[in-house]
């Protein structure tokens, strides 16, 4: 047989099939890291109310704290004991556009296919909790690659779709700016409740929420800062149409969150915290982004960000040639008949399923030094032969320890 018959024969018994591919597996060049756990993952969709939330895009000068009640779907991935019969497969359902009643970008819904068993028994123990934000505007299953892939390594993954900020209910700018953090919060105080002994709740037993780590993209990468400690500089909300800003109070930072992955973080380069506030963040840090990023900025941005948290000890993973999105599901097919659809998953010089898996990676590693206290250094030290920066062509990486007084 000649030898390229031989190597395309071999390649076929060697790789899956595409039509076997599904969001979130490991290319054959993925990194060590992004291989899935030991753990078969469940996953279930849970309703939740936030009451008596301030309705800032409704307050008007005669009344200016009107209340509301904040509905909140959150998708939850955890570790599961499949009963006889049940397989990791599931279909999720999403939509595309930029919000309601928009002809440009309809809401137009699609599905696709993930590893997870719907419904699955949830096995005991202490796991550590991950609350994941989307962008805005997007949605709970916008990074199902690595929420699924998490849940598989032992972590119990809650992500949100977050009110007025989703591509089906996108409303005013100023509900997210208030609301991220806050929503962040009561997911986190709403899933410690679950865990408690005798609450009822599958999770019961099975996570551990005073080990908590947030994971945002975008504007959730903003809630995950400000949740984790970092006061928005209240005279740079003026800008953005907040006229009052009261409600934009500083907060202490929650004891029970340990770690915060920031992707694409928005609101360094609208200069939304100053260098004291970002002084404020203590828990290690993961910033991960693109160096042409347009929309969170680069330099003005993520990597002003990462300079100037100089209490807390931080990581930066830059994409060269990268945009703002670093951190999504590929698109998906449904997005190919709209331009802006498919540039809202897309990135040109990248393709998206590397940029998941050098994700799964690189977070995996993050995560379990800052949770867990494994020494990941040869995953993360800049010298290791094995840190993000050797995975290939195209990256970057940066350590900075905590209270260093300058960063170069």
């Amino acid at each position: 047989m000649p030898k390229l018959v031989l190597s395309l024969a071999l390649l076929a018994v060697c790789l899956p099939a595409a039509a076997d591919w599904v969001i979130g597996d490991a290319r054959p060049d993925a990194p060590a890291l992004a291989a899935r756990g030991a753990y078969k993952v469940g996953v279930r969709t849970e309703q939740i109310v936030h009451r008596g939330q301030l309705d800032i895009l409704r307050a008007t000068a005669a009344n200016p704290a009107p209340r509301y009640d904040r509905a909140l779907t959150l998708e939850v991935w955890y570790p599961a004991q499949l009963a006889a019969g049940e397989r990791e497969a599931v279909v999720y359902t999403d939509v595309l556009g930029a919000g309601a009643n928009n002809p440009a970008r309809p809401n137009t819904p699609f599905t696709f296919a993930g590893r997870a068993a719907r419904g699955a028994a949830a096995v005991k123990g202490a796991f550590p909790l991950l609350i994941v934000s989307h962008g805005y505007p997007g949605s709970r299953l916008q990074m199902s690659y690595l929420t699924e892939n998490l849940a598989s390594k032992g972590y119990v993954v809650v992500a949100i779709d977050h009110l007025e900020s989703t591509r089906a209910d996108r409303a005013g700018f100023a509900s997210t700016l208030l609301n991220r953090p806050l929503d962040d919060g009561f997911v986190l105080d709403t899933v410690a409740g679950w865990s408690q002994a005798g609450s009822g709740h599958f999770l019961a037993g099975a996570v551990d929420a005073d080990h908590t780590a947030l994971l945002g993209y975008s504007m959730g990468g903003y809630g995950a800062l400000v949740a984790a400690g970092a006061g928005v500089d209240l005279a740079a909300l003026k800008p953005l149409g907040v006229a009052d800003t009261t409600a934009f109070v500083a907060r202490a930072s929650d004891p029970r969150i340990h770690a915060v992955v920031a992707f694409a973080p928005w609101g360094g380069a609208r200069q939304l915290w100053t260098s004291a506030s970002l002084a404020g963040l203590r828990v290690p840090l993961l910033f991960i982004a693109g160096e042409q990023d347009t929309i969170a900025g680069f330099d003005d941005g993520v990597l002003r960000l990462a300079r100037e948290a100089v209490n807390a000890p931080r990581y930066l993973l830059a994409y060269q040639n990268a945009r703002h999105n670093i951190a999504p599901n590929p698109p998906p097919p449904a997005a190919y008949a709209n331009r802006e659809d498919f540039s809202a998953y897309a990135e040109s010089a990248w393709d998206s399923a590397r940029i998941n898996n050098i994700n799964q990676h690189v977070v995996t590693a993050f995560l379990e030094q800052t949770l867990r206290q494994r020494d990941m250094g040869r995953h993360l030290a800049p010298e290791s032969e094995l840190a993000p920066a050797r995975i290939g062509p195209g990256l970057t990486w940066r350590h900075w320890p905590a209270a260093v007084e300058k960063a170069d």
